[in-house]
């Protein structure tokens, strides 16, 4: 019954029965206008009644009767009905004016308006009906397909996450075991900065985003652990724009372009070399750069390797494809990773 009774039809009703009433009081032996609005609004709110009780009842119908054929038949069935209850209200109020001829005249002027105007009124209420419920259905939708896509996303941002850990850890507890066995005081040092790093790490391996300023302690602490573990083959320089400092990227960013600088680059070379790490911010947008006077892409033949990869792809899902990351070689020797992305600060 509340949809049958819906705001937007008694409005609808309302307004087309007044209509209808005041027009049929412009003939001079016409009854009052308050009478013929009456009436009109009696057989607009029977008609609406109807419609909306056959747009509900009953829950299902024969195969052969589409339902929209019976909305408009009981829109039929209802005008007259509507006239009939018109009548009896004006006869209880006064009988004399109801019997007489202007008021008859009148109702059967309704009548006729009614059959003639009532099922074109109701067609084109369903088809407006229609075409609002498909396009709150294409709305549901694409609300849908895009809650669906979010977490396809998410799923396989986490999957990709997953893949980042860090390489080097079982090769450095291989070194603190070399050094223990060999009773070298750098044993205490080398694990000190290990469980720093660790520390720094695991919490945000499975966090959804992080800082730029988070990104840069985690690498810090880890290139200070790579110096440990080859202290005369490493130096390294980290800066960060105060501005870039609270931006939001995926976690592990900063650290997989450093440690592949370390991997292909430093690690390959008998002489080692230097990392310059850049954050900064220019034009609403977010500028990475990791220099390493390493090997060279030539000489370690890594290229855009497993981890820079993945890190394209997560950084790609992260931004919806406005991320953009670059390697370029560097004479006499050496890589520079430059990656940039949209400047959002973290929500997380």
């Amino acid at each position: 019954m509340a949809l049958a009774f819906g705001w937007r039809r008694l409005l609808l009703a309302l307004g087309l029965s007044a209509l209808f009433g005041a027009v049929n009081r412009l003939p001079s032996t016409a009854p009052p206008s308050h009478v013929t609005i009456g009436h009109a609004i009696a057989v607009g709110l029977m008609a609406v009644l109807a419609f909306g009780l056959f747009e509900q009842r009953p829950l299902r119908l024969p195969s052969w009767l589409p339902r929209w054929v019976l909305q408009v038949i009981g829109v039929v069935i209802a005008i007259p009905a509507g006239m009939l209850l018109a009548h009896s209200v004006s006869m209880a109020i006064d009988i004399d004016s109801a019997h007489q001829q202007a008021q008859m005249t009148g109702l059967i002027v309704l009548l006729v308006e009614g059959l003639l105007f009532g099922p074109w009124i109701a067609l084109g209420a369903m088809l407006r009906q229609r075409d609002i419920f498909a396009r709150d259905q294409a709305l549901t939708f694409e609300l849908e397909r895009s809650e669906l896509e979010r977490k396809a996303l998410d799923a396989r941002m986490r999957l990709l996450q997953a893949q980042v850990k860090p390489h080097f850890l079982f090769n450095t507890l291989a070194n603190v075991q070399a050094l223990v066995d060999a009773g070298s005081p750098q044993a205490s040092k080398v694990l000190a900065n290990l469980i720093a790093y660790l520390r720094a790490a695991v919490p945000r391996m499975h966090a959804r985003a992080a800082t730029m300023e988070q990104e840069m302690e985690l690498v810090r602490a880890y290139l200070e652990l790579m110096q440990m573990r080859m202290p005369d083959r490493l130096q390294f320089a980290l800066r960060i724009e105060p501005a870039a400092a609270k931006l939001q990227c995926p976690p592990m960013t900063l650290l997989t372009l450093v440690e592949n600088a370390v991997q292909h680059g430093i690690d390959p070379s008998e002489e080692g070399g230097s990392i310059d790490v850049d954050v900064g911010v220019r034009d609403g947008r977010c500028f990475v750069r990791v220099m390493d006077t390493g090997v060279g892409m030539k000489a370690s033949g890594s290229g855009l390797g497993t981890g820079l990869s993945t890190l394209r792809e997560r950084m790609q899902l992260a931004f919806g494809g406005d991320a953009q990351l670059h390697l370029t070689e560097i004479e006499p020797r050496g890589v520079c990773a430059e990656l940039n992305f949209p400047a959002q600060p973290c929500s997380v």
